[in-house]
């Protein structure tokens, strides 16, 4: 599940990405223009910073910068950068693999089959999903009748 920080570094990007490229903005404009409490923000984006996602400089010209083309910059790395592995549990993890401890079989395991199958599908989308392609996303209406999950 994202948690508040990855839709925090979500939403932050977003909002450089509507900047023109080599523009910057300061962390008080972003917080103010999307809701997120600035001491949270700045630690976000230092951390996005320190990944390669972003670029700073300080003084009145200085903020924030998407460090490379928003085409480039694909939503999977950056929610890994904020909120760690994408799979749902551990033990489906490709990078943080971690046996659980009522597991006798992790191999035969069918809530770790299926929870790998998450991942996967999970991966797939937002390691093919550039930053671009995420701010060009249009809304779509939720329907009353729909059964929300």
């Amino acid at each position: 599940m994202l948690t508040k920080k990855g839709k925090y570094g979500l939403k932050a990007l977003v909002d450089l990405a509507s900047l023109a490229p080599g523009e910057s903005a300061f962390v008080n404009e972003i917080a103010s223009r999307n809701n997120i409490p600035k001491k949270f923000l700045d630690a976000i984006l230092l951390e996005l910073r320190k990944d390669g996602i972003l670029r700073s400089k300080k003084g009145p010209n200085g903020g924030y910068g998407l460090a490379k083309p928003a085409s480039d910059i694909m939503i999977g790395e950056v929610v890994r950068a904020l909120d760690g592995p994408l799979a749902p549990i551990r033990c489906a993890s490709r990078t943080a693999f971690e046996a659980c401890d009522d597991c006798a079989d992790p191999e035969a395991c069918q809530v770790r089959l299926s929870m790998t199958e998450v991942r996967d599908a999970i991966a797939m989308i937002l390691d093919n999903m550039s930053l671009a392609e995420f701010v060009s996303k249009k809304a779509t209406p939720l329907l009353a009748d729909e059964v929300l999950v």
